[in-house]
């Protein structure tokens, strides 16, 4: 089959908006999916870089090859970085957290919730936006910058008092963020959360369920905040909950047969091919192994793509 991720990378032209560390984002207020009503395709404008935290939770396994991989290559392009895990280790660095029940799959919920109420207590006035996903995925940092400076000049809101809910929407009865993917929360939105993470009715805070992205969309939704629909103008997904090779080649389900990836997008429907991906996409799952996220940042960053 072949290295079908960096085929996806070449077919649905994925780049880095910039260079990893780059202070400012060049931003296409028209690229959102719905825009520009009007027609006008709005000139590309450069602006300062909102201040990204990425956040991700492990275990203490993954601390010599997954998190070590992430740290060499794309948490850099993060304003700050903290692995969540099963013991501390400040060269990562990797925090153990005290959090309600077992540590297990499924126990996520609490977890994340123990990381959420972390990171608001220590860091909330430090950054703009909070992203947060597992020890599994690969992220292009100045992609999520430029793709969150860009919605918020869009609708003339800052981050730190406009509430966002940011990631890859899925419908399954209800509304959430795929956690998978990886989800973003405006400095708003945290807040707001933090201050309601103690309801046990709306925010169920003593559940125990590896449902962690269910959970917080609930709770959220409670507070009147609603997913973003992050697709680019073309209506090319930007948050993937698969890897690149996955989402290149996927095919709708034989009449007969169900998938659930299928059921949770039937609303907006899946394109299919090299338009599964926005070129500007922000995040991609099931890149498991050390060797292969050093790979996608090899390629996305030292290789000429169009020369190979």
């Amino acid at each position: 089959s072949g290295d079908t991720n960096k085929e996806c990378l070449m077919e649905s032209i994925i780049r880095p908006t910039g260079a990893l560390n780059s202070t400012t984002v060049t931003i296409s207020p028209s690229n959102h999916y719905g825009q520009p009503e009007n027609g006008i395709i709005q000139d590309p404008i450069v602006v300062p870089a909102p201040k990204l935290m990425c956040l991700v939770y492990t275990m203490a396994d993954a601390h010599a090859n997954r998190i070590r991989a992430m740290q060499q290559t794309w948490a850099g392009g993060c304003d700050g970085f903290l692995a969540f895990s099963t013991e501390s280790d400040p060269r990562l660095p990797a925090i153990s957290l005290e959090h309600e029940g077992p540590e297990a799959y499924k126990n996520m919920w609490q977890k994340v919730r123990s990381i959420w109420k972390f990171v608001g207590t220590h860091y909330i006035d430090d950054y703009d936006w909070f992203f947060i996903g597992g020890d599994d995925l690969f992220v292009l940092p100045h992609n999520l910058k430029t793709y969150l400076a860009s919605l918020a000049h869009k609708d003339g809101t800052d981050p730190k008092t406009k509430e966002y809910f940011v990631g890859r929407r899925f419908n399954e009865g209800s509304y959430f963020n795929s956690g998978g993917a990886g989800y973003t929360l405006s400095r708003a939105t945290l807040r707001k959360f933090l201050a309601n993470m103690e309801d046990a009715q709306h925010c169920a805070a003593k559940q125990r369920t590896s449902m962690e992205d269910v959970m917080i969309a609930r709770c959220l939704s409670h507070l009147g905040i609603h997913f973003t629909d992050t697709r680019d103008a073309r209506g090319r997904e930007r948050f993937h909950p698969f890897a690149p090779g996955s989402h290149l080649h996927w095919t709708p389900p034989k009449p007969g047969e169900r998938d659930w990836y299928e059921d949770y997008n039937k609303e907006w429907g899946i394109l299919e091919g090299k338009d599964c991906c926005a070129p500007d996409s922000v995040s991609f799952h099931y890149i498991k192994k050390a060797s292969m996220v050093r790979h996608m940042q090899a390629l996305l960053y030292s290789c000429d793509l169009e020369d190979q």
